[in-house]
């Protein structure tokens, strides 16, 4: 099948199979007399595993690992959650990180609310950020 008729079946766009045929994670044959890409029945299935594995948070070059990996017969469920874990530390780690800045960016707020408008001078761009942040 087609490009556009690989995308109608697997509910993803044309340039994103074209991206992923670009990037290695699809292997379309290539059609001997007009060139067109060539995709597979279970290629449908690939982009599913795709699809499922990047709403995980997996990035695209550990699931062209993953892929590699399994189509040589190879179990991938010791790395998957492997990677999750790790994943899921990173995550956690960045929403510490961001509630910690928006409890700092609303302190400054409060803080900012008795300090005056200033016009910039040579010296001063804004009076609020540099009133310091603590």
């Amino acid at each position: 099948m087609i490009v556009s008729e690989l995308a109608q079946q697997a509910g993803i766009p044309a340039h994103v199979i074209r991206y992923y045929a670009r990037i290695g994670l699809l292997k379309p044959n290539r059609h001997p007399e007009n060139g067109y890409k060539l995709f597979r029945r279970d290629d449908v299935q690939r982009l599913h595993f795709i699809k499922q594995a990047k709403a995980l948070g997996f990035k695209l070059n550990e699931i062209e690992e993953l892929l590699n990996q399994a189509y040589q017969g190879k179990t991938v469920c010791p790395d998957v959650r492997r990677i999750l874990e790790q994943r899921i530390a990173q995550s956690q780690t960045e929403i510490n990180r961001l509630e910690c800045q928006v409890k700092h960016m609303e302190s400054a707020l409060k803080r900012w609310e008795v300090i005056p408008d200033g016009a910039p001078s040579g010296e001063i761009l804004c009076p609020l950020i540099e009133s310091g942040c603590h």
